[in-house]
Protein backbone atom coordinates (compact mmCIF):
# COMPACT_ATOMS: atom_id res chain seq x y z
CA UNK A 1 0.00 0.00 0.00
CA UNK A 2 1.10 3.85 -0.67
CA UNK A 3 3.60 4.26 2.63
CA UNK A 4 2.21 7.73 2.40
CA UNK A 5 -1.24 6.70 3.86
CA UNK A 6 0.45 6.49 7.35
CA UNK A 7 0.97 10.47 7.62
CA UNK A 8 -2.70 10.48 7.57
CA UNK A 9 -3.84 11.95 10.95
CA UNK A 10 -7.47 10.39 12.40
CA UNK A 11 -10.17 12.82 11.70
CA UNK A 12 -11.34 15.38 14.23
CA UNK A 13 -14.63 13.66 14.74
CA UNK A 14 -12.70 9.99 15.25
CA UNK A 15 -10.93 12.06 17.93
CA UNK A 16 -14.01 13.27 19.43
CA UNK A 17 -15.56 10.17 19.84
CA UNK A 18 -12.91 9.14 21.80
CA UNK A 19 -12.83 12.01 24.16
CA UNK A 20 -17.01 11.56 24.69
CA UNK A 21 -16.25 7.76 24.95
CA UNK A 22 -15.01 8.13 28.42
CA UNK A 23 -18.04 9.89 29.81
CA UNK A 24 -21.76 9.11 30.23
CA UNK A 25 -24.04 12.62 29.78
CA UNK A 26 -27.29 12.81 31.90
CA UNK A 27 -29.76 10.83 30.23
CA UNK A 28 -32.74 13.34 31.01
CA UNK A 29 -30.74 16.01 28.74
CA UNK A 30 -31.71 15.48 24.73
CA UNK A 31 -28.46 15.56 23.11
CA UNK A 32 -27.41 18.77 21.29
CA UNK A 33 -24.68 18.00 18.66
CA UNK A 34 -22.65 21.54 17.78
CA UNK A 35 -19.65 19.76 16.57
CA UNK A 36 -20.18 18.82 13.19
CA UNK A 37 -20.55 21.36 10.35
CA UNK A 38 -23.82 19.65 8.49
CA UNK A 39 -26.48 22.06 7.69
CA UNK A 40 -30.13 21.05 9.84
CA UNK A 41 -32.26 23.38 8.03
CA UNK A 42 -34.59 21.90 5.58
CA UNK A 43 -33.60 21.13 1.90
CA UNK A 44 -35.37 23.21 -0.55
CA UNK A 45 -38.26 21.69 -1.86
CA UNK A 46 -37.59 22.42 -5.14
CA UNK A 47 -34.95 20.75 -5.41
CA UNK A 48 -35.67 17.95 -4.20
CA UNK A 49 -38.92 17.99 -6.06
CA UNK A 50 -36.00 17.93 -9.48
CA UNK A 51 -34.56 15.07 -8.45
CA UNK A 52 -37.78 12.99 -8.06
CA UNK A 53 -39.03 14.28 -11.66
CA UNK A 54 -35.58 13.77 -12.90
CA UNK A 55 -34.48 9.69 -11.27
CA UNK A 56 -35.26 8.36 -14.08
CA UNK A 57 -31.78 9.96 -15.38
CA UNK A 58 -30.00 7.12 -13.82
CA UNK A 59 -30.49 5.46 -16.65
CA UNK A 60 -27.69 8.05 -18.21
CA UNK A 61 -23.53 7.57 -17.80
CA UNK A 62 -23.04 11.53 -16.92
CA UNK A 63 -19.89 13.32 -18.50
CA UNK A 64 -17.09 14.63 -16.57
CA UNK A 65 -17.21 17.79 -18.04
CA UNK A 66 -21.11 18.03 -17.02
CA UNK A 67 -24.22 19.17 -18.79
CA UNK A 68 -23.54 22.63 -20.72
CA UNK A 69 -26.51 24.08 -18.78
CA UNK A 70 -25.03 23.28 -15.80
CA UNK A 71 -21.96 24.72 -16.92
CA UNK A 72 -23.44 27.91 -17.85
CA UNK A 73 -25.89 28.58 -14.79
CA UNK A 74 -22.44 28.09 -12.95
CA UNK A 75 -20.97 30.66 -14.78
CA UNK A 76 -23.77 33.07 -14.79
CA UNK A 77 -24.45 32.34 -11.00
CA UNK A 78 -20.12 33.56 -10.70
CA UNK A 79 -20.83 36.27 -12.95
CA UNK A 80 -23.61 37.87 -10.81
CA UNK A 81 -22.54 36.89 -7.12
CA UNK A 82 -19.13 37.84 -7.80
CA UNK A 83 -19.35 41.03 -10.77
CA UNK A 84 -17.10 39.44 -13.17
CA UNK A 85 -17.07 40.52 -16.31
CA UNK A 86 -17.36 36.54 -18.29
CA UNK A 87 -16.80 33.50 -17.04
CA UNK A 88 -16.49 30.55 -20.02
CA UNK A 89 -18.64 27.88 -19.11
CA UNK A 90 -16.87 25.12 -21.48
CA UNK A 91 -13.05 25.89 -20.29
CA UNK A 92 -13.14 28.40 -16.96
CA UNK A 93 -15.75 25.56 -14.67
CA UNK A 94 -16.48 22.36 -13.94
CA UNK A 95 -18.94 20.57 -11.53
CA UNK A 96 -17.84 18.78 -8.87
CA UNK A 97 -18.90 16.28 -6.39
CA UNK A 98 -18.99 18.61 -3.42
CA UNK A 99 -15.59 19.97 -2.07
CA UNK A 100 -14.55 17.87 -0.35
CA UNK A 101 -13.71 15.74 -3.16
CA UNK A 102 -12.31 18.36 -5.44
CA UNK A 103 -10.27 19.76 -3.41
CA UNK A 104 -8.42 16.60 -2.52
CA UNK A 105 -8.69 15.42 -6.45
CA UNK A 106 -6.79 19.17 -7.69
CA UNK A 107 -4.01 18.57 -5.20
CA UNK A 108 -3.58 15.07 -7.18
CA UNK A 109 -3.51 17.26 -10.18
CA UNK A 110 -1.52 20.33 -9.42
CA UNK A 111 1.08 19.09 -7.33
CA UNK A 112 4.68 18.11 -9.45
CA UNK A 113 6.41 14.99 -6.83
CA UNK A 114 9.40 15.47 -9.60
CA UNK A 115 10.66 19.35 -8.04
CA UNK A 116 12.82 18.90 -5.10
CA UNK A 117 10.56 18.73 -1.50
CA UNK A 118 6.93 20.54 -3.17
CA UNK A 119 4.97 22.26 -0.43
CA UNK A 120 1.11 22.37 -0.06
CA UNK A 121 0.66 25.41 1.86
CA UNK A 122 -2.77 25.91 3.85
CA UNK A 123 -4.12 28.25 7.02
CA UNK A 124 -3.78 26.86 10.42
CA UNK A 125 -6.47 25.56 12.36
CA UNK A 126 -7.71 24.25 8.36
CA UNK A 127 -9.82 21.50 6.69
CA UNK A 128 -7.92 18.81 7.31
CA UNK A 129 -8.07 17.48 3.55
CA UNK A 130 -5.72 20.13 2.52
CA UNK A 131 -3.09 18.24 4.63
CA UNK A 132 -4.54 14.63 3.28
CA UNK A 133 -4.16 15.68 0.07
CA UNK A 134 -0.78 17.53 0.11
CA UNK A 135 0.71 13.85 1.53
CA UNK A 136 -1.06 11.62 -0.95
CA UNK A 137 -0.06 13.81 -3.77
CA UNK A 138 3.82 13.57 -2.60
CA UNK A 139 3.52 17.31 -1.40
CA UNK A 140 4.47 18.10 2.28
CA UNK A 141 2.05 19.77 3.94
CA UNK A 142 3.07 23.50 5.49
CA UNK A 143 0.66 25.88 7.94
CA UNK A 144 0.49 28.98 8.42
CA UNK A 145 -0.82 29.78 12.24
CA UNK A 146 -4.41 32.03 12.16
CA UNK A 147 -3.87 33.95 15.24
CA UNK A 148 -6.35 36.94 16.97
CA UNK A 149 -4.18 39.26 16.96
CA UNK A 150 -3.73 39.03 12.71
CA UNK A 151 -7.47 38.82 12.43
CA UNK A 152 -7.31 34.65 12.06
CA UNK A 153 -5.66 35.29 9.14
CA UNK A 154 -2.06 33.80 7.84
CA UNK A 155 0.41 36.56 8.43
CA UNK A 156 1.78 36.22 4.73
CA UNK A 157 4.30 38.79 5.15
CA UNK A 158 5.95 36.61 8.06
CA UNK A 159 6.37 33.56 5.23
CA UNK A 160 9.76 32.97 4.71
CA UNK A 161 10.77 32.96 0.64
CA UNK A 162 12.31 29.65 0.94
CA UNK A 163 8.91 28.18 1.63
CA UNK A 164 7.46 30.48 -1.38
CA UNK A 165 9.89 29.17 -3.54
CA UNK A 166 9.08 25.38 -2.71
CA UNK A 167 5.21 26.08 -2.66
CA UNK A 168 3.09 24.43 -5.56
CA UNK A 169 -0.17 25.41 -4.24
CA UNK A 170 -1.44 27.57 -1.43
CA UNK A 171 -5.17 27.09 -0.09
CA UNK A 172 -6.71 29.76 1.39
CA UNK A 173 -10.27 29.31 3.53
CA UNK A 174 -12.70 32.23 3.00
CA UNK A 175 -14.84 32.87 5.22
CA UNK A 176 -12.74 30.66 7.31
CA UNK A 177 -13.29 27.31 9.00
CA UNK A 178 -13.14 26.98 11.71
CA UNK A 179 -12.74 30.98 12.36
CA UNK A 180 -15.37 32.38 10.07
CA UNK A 181 -12.45 35.24 9.10
CA UNK A 182 -12.15 36.43 5.48
CA UNK A 183 -9.54 38.18 3.44
CA UNK A 184 -9.54 41.38 1.65
CA UNK A 185 -8.45 42.93 -1.68
CA UNK A 186 -5.33 43.78 -0.15
CA UNK A 187 -4.86 40.05 1.25
CA UNK A 188 -5.71 39.03 -2.64
CA UNK A 189 -3.29 41.48 -4.34
CA UNK A 190 -0.58 39.78 -2.07
CA UNK A 191 -0.94 36.21 -2.43
CA UNK A 192 -1.75 37.01 -6.85
CA UNK A 193 1.60 38.89 -7.03
CA UNK A 194 3.22 36.08 -4.85
CA UNK A 195 1.71 33.50 -6.90
CA UNK A 196 3.05 34.78 -9.87
CA UNK A 197 6.81 35.61 -8.52
CA UNK A 198 6.96 32.38 -7.78
CA UNK A 199 4.77 30.11 -9.86
CA UNK A 200 2.19 28.70 -7.32
CA UNK A 201 -1.45 27.75 -7.87
CA UNK A 202 -3.93 29.92 -5.55
CA UNK A 203 -6.59 27.83 -4.53
CA UNK A 204 -9.68 29.56 -2.41
CA UNK A 205 -11.69 27.40 -1.02
CA UNK A 206 -14.91 29.50 -0.77
CA UNK A 207 -17.99 26.52 0.65
CA UNK A 208 -18.84 29.33 2.79
CA UNK A 209 -19.06 32.37 1.39
CA UNK A 210 -23.18 32.55 1.06
CA UNK A 211 -23.19 32.30 5.08
CA UNK A 212 -23.33 35.81 6.37
CA UNK A 213 -24.66 38.35 8.69
CA UNK A 214 -28.16 39.42 6.76
CA UNK A 215 -27.31 42.88 5.61
CA UNK A 216 -23.72 42.80 5.80
CA UNK A 217 -21.35 43.33 2.69
CA UNK A 218 -21.01 39.95 1.03
CA UNK A 219 -17.70 38.37 1.47
CA UNK A 220 -15.07 39.08 -1.28
CA UNK A 221 -13.66 36.05 -3.46
CA UNK A 222 -10.82 35.21 -5.19
CA UNK A 223 -11.93 35.46 -8.67
CA UNK A 224 -13.96 38.73 -7.55
CA UNK A 225 -10.70 39.79 -6.94
CA UNK A 226 -8.79 38.59 -9.77
CA UNK A 227 -11.49 41.20 -11.89
CA UNK A 228 -11.03 44.33 -9.28
CA UNK A 229 -7.42 43.84 -10.63
CA UNK A 230 -7.79 43.36 -14.18
CA UNK A 231 -7.40 39.53 -14.35
CA UNK A 232 -9.80 38.38 -16.58
CA UNK A 233 -7.97 35.14 -17.26
CA UNK A 234 -7.93 34.09 -13.38
CA UNK A 235 -4.21 33.66 -14.55
CA UNK A 236 -3.06 30.85 -11.26
CA UNK A 237 -6.45 30.82 -9.67
CA UNK A 238 -8.88 28.83 -9.04
CA UNK A 239 -12.16 28.77 -6.33
CA UNK A 240 -14.01 25.93 -4.76
CA UNK A 241 -17.67 26.32 -4.12
CA UNK A 242 -20.51 24.05 -2.69
CA UNK A 243 -24.25 23.58 -2.58
CA UNK A 244 -23.74 21.77 0.68
CA UNK A 245 -24.19 25.56 3.13
CA UNK A 246 -25.53 27.88 0.80
CA UNK A 247 -28.63 25.28 0.18
CA UNK A 248 -28.51 22.67 3.01
CA UNK A 249 -27.97 20.37 0.59
CA UNK A 250 -24.76 18.51 1.78
CA UNK A 251 -25.79 15.17 1.15
CA UNK A 252 -26.56 16.05 -2.57
CA UNK A 253 -22.66 16.44 -3.05
CA UNK A 254 -22.62 19.16 -5.45
CA UNK A 255 -20.48 22.20 -6.01
CA UNK A 256 -18.11 23.38 -8.95
CA UNK A 257 -14.49 24.49 -9.84
CA UNK A 258 -13.94 27.49 -11.24
CA UNK A 259 -11.25 29.84 -12.41
CA UNK A 260 -7.78 29.44 -14.85
CA UNK A 261 -8.56 27.17 -17.42
CA UNK A 262 -5.17 26.16 -18.11
CA UNK A 263 -5.10 24.74 -14.80
CA UNK A 264 -9.01 23.26 -15.67
CA UNK A 265 -7.97 21.88 -18.78
CA UNK A 266 -5.53 19.29 -17.08
CA UNK A 267 -7.26 18.40 -14.21
CA UNK A 268 -10.31 17.59 -16.40
CA UNK A 269 -7.95 15.14 -18.06
CA UNK A 270 -7.47 13.80 -14.23
CA UNK A 271 -11.11 14.03 -14.02
CA UNK A 272 -11.74 11.69 -16.56
CA UNK A 273 -9.51 8.91 -15.16
CA UNK A 274 -10.68 9.62 -11.67
CA UNK A 275 -14.65 8.53 -12.59
CA UNK A 276 -16.05 11.10 -10.54
CA UNK A 277 -18.88 12.35 -12.99
CA UNK A 278 -22.16 14.06 -11.55
CA UNK A 279 -25.39 11.88 -11.77
CA UNK A 280 -26.83 13.71 -14.28
CA UNK A 281 -30.34 13.78 -12.13
CA UNK A 282 -28.09 16.06 -9.80
CA UNK A 283 -26.73 18.01 -12.01
CA UNK A 284 -30.46 18.82 -13.11
CA UNK A 285 -31.25 19.35 -9.64
CA UNK A 286 -28.00 21.79 -9.17
CA UNK A 287 -29.49 23.85 -11.65
CA UNK A 288 -32.27 24.77 -9.59
CA UNK A 289 -30.38 25.29 -6.68
CA UNK A 290 -28.01 27.89 -8.27
CA UNK A 291 -30.88 30.07 -9.80
CA UNK A 292 -32.25 30.42 -6.58
CA UNK A 293 -31.12 33.13 -4.22
CA UNK A 294 -34.74 34.05 -2.13
CA UNK A 295 -33.73 30.59 -0.01
CA UNK A 296 -30.05 31.12 0.22
CA UNK A 297 -31.30 34.96 1.66
CA UNK A 298 -33.83 33.16 4.09
CA UNK A 299 -31.17 31.01 5.48
CA UNK A 300 -29.05 33.53 6.09
CA UNK A 301 -31.49 35.58 8.29
CA UNK A 302 -31.90 32.46 10.02
CA UNK A 303 -28.48 32.01 10.84
CA UNK A 304 -27.90 35.96 11.48
CA UNK A 305 -30.86 35.33 14.17
CA UNK A 306 -29.23 32.47 15.59
CA UNK A 307 -25.59 33.47 16.20
CA UNK A 308 -27.89 37.06 17.84
CA UNK A 309 -29.82 34.96 20.36
CA UNK A 310 -26.61 32.89 20.88
CA UNK A 311 -23.73 35.91 21.49
CA UNK A 312 -26.99 37.68 23.93
CA UNK A 313 -26.50 34.31 26.04
CA UNK A 314 -22.98 33.30 26.35
CA UNK A 315 -21.22 36.92 25.38
CA UNK A 316 -21.12 37.75 29.48
CA UNK A 317 -19.58 34.69 30.51
CA UNK A 318 -17.15 33.34 27.65
CA UNK A 319 -15.18 34.92 25.18
CA UNK A 320 -16.92 34.86 21.98
CA UNK A 321 -17.54 37.28 19.30
CA UNK A 322 -19.44 37.52 15.75
CA UNK A 323 -17.32 35.87 13.20
CA UNK A 324 -17.15 37.97 9.80
CA UNK A 325 -19.03 34.88 8.15
CA UNK A 326 -19.60 31.39 7.83
CA UNK A 327 -21.87 28.97 10.90
CA UNK A 328 -19.07 28.91 13.33
CA UNK A 329 -18.55 30.74 16.59
CA UNK A 330 -14.80 30.05 18.00
CA UNK A 331 -14.56 31.48 21.37
CA UNK A 332 -11.57 31.02 23.87
CA UNK A 333 -12.22 28.76 26.64
CA UNK A 334 -11.82 29.23 30.04
CA UNK A 335 -9.90 25.64 30.66
CA UNK A 336 -7.91 23.21 28.66
CA UNK A 337 -10.08 23.01 25.58
CA UNK A 338 -10.38 19.68 25.48
CA UNK A 339 -11.35 19.31 29.27
CA UNK A 340 -13.95 21.47 28.31
CA UNK A 341 -15.69 19.76 25.84
CA UNK A 342 -15.64 16.58 27.55
CA UNK A 343 -16.91 17.71 30.75
CA UNK A 344 -19.72 19.87 28.95
CA UNK A 345 -21.31 16.70 27.25
CA UNK A 346 -20.70 14.91 30.53
CA UNK A 347 -22.83 17.45 32.43
CA UNK A 348 -24.76 18.87 29.36
CA UNK A 349 -24.94 16.52 26.63
CA UNK A 350 -23.98 19.29 24.37
CA UNK A 351 -20.89 18.41 21.91
CA UNK A 352 -18.39 20.85 20.43
CA UNK A 353 -15.13 20.49 18.87
CA UNK A 354 -12.11 21.16 20.16
CA UNK A 355 -9.66 23.31 18.94
CA UNK A 356 -6.71 21.91 19.01
CA UNK A 357 -8.42 18.88 16.80
CA UNK A 358 -8.67 21.49 13.42
CA UNK A 359 -4.78 22.69 13.75
CA UNK A 360 -1.63 21.30 14.38
CA UNK A 361 1.15 22.45 16.47
CA UNK A 362 3.91 23.89 15.11
CA UNK A 363 7.00 25.62 16.30
CA UNK A 364 5.36 24.51 19.91
CA UNK A 365 2.13 27.02 19.03
CA UNK A 366 -1.36 25.44 18.68
CA UNK A 367 -3.82 27.99 17.01
CA UNK A 368 -6.59 25.84 18.23
CA UNK A 369 -5.53 25.60 22.11
CA UNK A 370 -8.16 26.72 24.29
CA UNK A 371 -10.71 27.01 21.30
CA UNK A 372 -13.92 24.74 20.67
CA UNK A 373 -15.82 25.06 17.52
CA UNK A 374 -19.13 25.64 17.88
CA UNK A 375 -21.33 25.03 14.71
CA UNK A 376 -25.18 26.68 14.60
CA UNK A 377 -26.09 24.33 12.53
CA UNK A 378 -29.24 22.87 14.70
CA UNK A 379 -33.26 24.46 14.68
CA UNK A 380 -32.87 28.32 16.81
CA UNK A 381 -34.54 26.69 19.93
CA UNK A 382 -32.21 24.03 20.24
CA UNK A 383 -29.11 26.35 19.96
CA UNK A 384 -30.47 28.83 22.46
CA UNK A 385 -31.16 25.98 24.54
CA UNK A 386 -27.41 24.66 24.40
CA UNK A 387 -26.00 28.49 24.54
CA UNK A 388 -28.30 28.03 28.18
CA UNK A 389 -26.49 24.87 29.10
CA UNK A 390 -23.03 26.13 28.05
CA UNK A 391 -23.39 29.04 30.03
CA UNK A 392 -24.66 26.83 32.95
CA UNK A 393 -21.48 24.97 32.99
CA UNK A 394 -19.32 27.55 32.51
CA UNK A 395 -21.02 29.25 35.67
CA UNK A 396 -19.97 25.96 37.35
CA UNK A 397 -16.40 26.41 36.57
Amino acid sequence: MNPDLSKLQPYPFEKLAKLKGAVTPPADLEHIALSIGEPKHPAPEFVLNTLRTELQRVENYPTTKGLPELNSTIASWLERRFSLEHVDPVSQVIPVNGTREAIFAFTQAAVNRSEYRPLVVSPNPFYQIYEGAAYLSGAEPHFLPCLEENGFNPDFDAVPTDVWQRCQLLFVCTPGNPTGSTLKLDDFKKLIELADEHDFILASDECYSEIYVDGAEAPLGLLEACAKLGRHDYKRCVVFHSLSKRSNLPGLRSGFIAGDADLLKPFLLYRTYHGCAMPVHTQLASITAWNDEEHVIANRVEYTQKFRSVLEILSPVLDVKQTEASFYLWPRTPINEETFAQQLFAQQNVTVLPGSYLSRTVDGINPGADRIRMALVAETSECIEAARRIRSFIETL
